[in-house]
């Protein structure tokens, strides 16, 4: 079973150039990693068991009627989910087959389960591939093994003087590389809400308060308890086949069959659920933070003067107040990236520079 997950390390590879958040890598790595993985549990039958057991009479070969209910769906009876079990109906949602067409709860997505699965973790994977694309590499080229800090001070003094000429240039130009970023993060925002949403029209309107349902199922009285998630994943369906009889008569046998891999899903997209809830609110906390920083000059001080605690204050305030936000989010990017040492010195004598030169400007 090992080995069918070796290949999703990639996915959590750690990489020593950072060009995101934490909160982004959540998305796009940790994500993209548990939907997969539980695509391929859900893919591999030998792991869980049969998807489908019916229970089959001698007019119809198992394995055929086993086929046919698990292509065509099954389906439960949703007055009888409120029935006494063992003694109104042997089963929650198993009731006598001629009940109204309304009162029938078809359950056709549990062969679409794995695909997804699969196709939520590329929605998750898309935002890191558009910011992958757009960053073009910047910071790594930017950061010349100056993150190390062990070099010869000859060459450390060659690869500040390359970063702070650079920056210096192109002070000012850096607000639509910047830009670019904050819409990935609020893709990601849209992509984490919208697949709630999706889910919940996956499984016909049953998603959204799922959650929620199943933790009032847990503090509920046991002789009060309706588990909300064997109505979205029954253990337990009717399937109905029809065939030619003895006569040439068209003959109508109802079957009921078990789902062992509903088991499986419930568990899956209880899970996820609470995940996606925590994303929402990590991602909109995100999202709310970017919108700060673009309209708060002040913020990014502060910010700054956070997490690079060796930069003095007066340069961090130059360096903020003579620059633009995208300038900002590239210093704090190679904060993260650099070595804090040289970073205190690129950041000195970039401070140093534009006081210089808005001296020069004031006596012209």
């Amino acid at each position: 079973m090992l080995d069918i997950f070796r290949g999703l390390k990639n996915l959590i590879k750690v990489t020593y150039v950072h060009i995101d958040s934490p909160v982004f890598r959540l998305h796009y790595s940790i994500t993209a990693m548990i939907l997969i993985a539980f695509s391929l549990i859900v893919t591999t039958r030998q792991y869980v068991g049969n998807p489908i057991d019916c229970i089959h009479t001698k007019d119809v070969p198992e394995d055929v009627l086993n086929t046919f209910c698990w292509i065509h769906s099954t389906y439960t009876i949703k007055s009888a989910f409120n029935k006494t079990v063992g003694v109104e109906v042997p089963h929650k949602g198993i009731d006598n087959s001629k009940a109204k067409a309304e009162d029938k709860k078809c359950y056709m997505y549990y062969q679409w389960v794995c695909f997804c699965l699969f196709f939520q973790a590329i929605l998750f994977y898309t935002p890191r591939w558009l910011w992958k694309n757009w960053e073009g590499g910047k910071i790594h080229a930017l950061l010349m093994v100056l993150d190390v800090g062990v070099c010869s001070e000859i060459e450390k003094k060659q690869k500040k003087k390359l970063l702070l000429d650079y920056l210096w240039e192109n002070l000012c130009f850096h607000n639509w590389w910047a830009y670019r970023y904050y819409l990935c993060e609020l893709l990601s925002l849209c992509n984490v809400v919208g697949q709630m949403f999706l889910m919940d029209r996956f499984f016909d309107g049953a998603f959204i308060t799922f959650g929620i349902d199943v933790l009032r199922f847990m503090e509920s009285d046991q002789e009060d308890r309706w588990d909300p998630m064997i109505y979205i994943f029954p253990r337990m369906t009717k399937c109905t086949f029809h065939k030619f009889g003895v006569s040439g008569e068209v003959e109508r046998l109802d079957s009921v069959c078990i789902l062992p891999l509903n088991v499986v899903n419930e568990k899956i997209y209880v899970f996820l659920w609470f995940w996606f809830l925590i994303l929402t609110v990590l991602t909109a906390g995100c999202v709310l933070y970017r919108v700060v920083i673009i309209v708060s000059p002040r913020m990014r001080v502060y910010l700054l003067r956070l997490r690079f605690r060796l930069v003095a204050r007066e340069a961090i305030e130059t360096v903020v107040r003579r620059s633009r936000m995208g300038d900002w989010f590239l210093f704090y990017m190679l904060g993260d990236n650099v070595d804090c040492v040289i970073f205190r010195d690129v950041m000195h004598e970039l401070a140093a520079r534009l006081a210089h030169h808005h001296r020069d400007v004031i006596d012209a």
